[in-house]
C-alpha cells in the first residue's frame, strides 16, 4: 500500500472520532481509578495512575474491538488475543508518553489547584497527559493493531 493510502486510512474522520470517543471513555475509567485509589486509599499518585492506565487500556481495547475497528482483523479467539497483545505493546509506548508527561506535570510544574482544601492538580494533569498519548496511540493502533492500511 502506498504512503498516500496509509495517510488516508489514518485521516478517516469517522474512525478518528470514534477513537477519540473511546478515549474519553478510557480517560473516565483512568481518572475514576486514579481518584479512587488516591483519595480513598492513599495510593501514591504514580501507582494510582498506572492502575488507572491499565484499566483504561483494557476498556478501550474492548470498545475499539467491537466498535471503532469492528470490521477489521480476523475473527476468532487467537486473532483476538493477538490484537489484545499488540494493543498492549502499542499502548506501552503511549503509556510511557503519558506517564512521562504526567510525571513532568505533577513533579516539575509548581502548580496547586485547591478545591475544598484538597489539591486536585494531580487529577487535572491527567487529561493533559492522556491527550498527548492519545495521538501516539491512534497512529500506532491504526497501523499496527488493526492494520487499517491493509483493508
Amino acid at each position: 500500500m502506498s504512503d498516500a493510502n496509509r495517510v488516508e486510512a489514518l485521516l478517516s474522520g469517522a474512525r478518528f472520532g470514534q477513537f477519540v470517543s473511546v478515549g474519553i471513555v478510557g480517560a473516565a475509567s483512568d481518572n475514576a481509578v486514579l481518584a479512587t485509589l488516591r483519595l480513598l486509599f492513599g495510593v501514591p499518585e504514580l501507582w494510582a495512575k498506572a492502575a488507572g492506565v491499565e484499566t483504561a487500556i483494557v476498556v478501550m481495547f474492548l470498545v475499539n474491538e467491537h466498535w471503532t475497528f469492528a470490521g477489521e482483523g480476523e475473527p476468532g479467539r487467537g486473532p483476538f488475543l493477538r490484537r489484545l497483545g499488540k494493543s498492549h505493546l502499542v499502548r506501552s509506548g503511549g503509556v510511557t508518553v503519558q506517564l512521562v508527561v504526567y510525571w513532568l506535570l505533577i513533579e516539575q510544574v509548581d502548580l496547586t489547584v485547591t478545591v475544598s482544601g484538597t489539591d486536585l492538580w494531580f487529577l487535572l494533569a491527567s487529561p493533559i497527559a492522556i491527550a498527548v498519548a492519545m495521538l501516539v496511540n491512534y497512529v500506532f493502533e491504526s497501523l499496527f493493531t488493526w492494520q487499517v492500511h491493509d483493508t
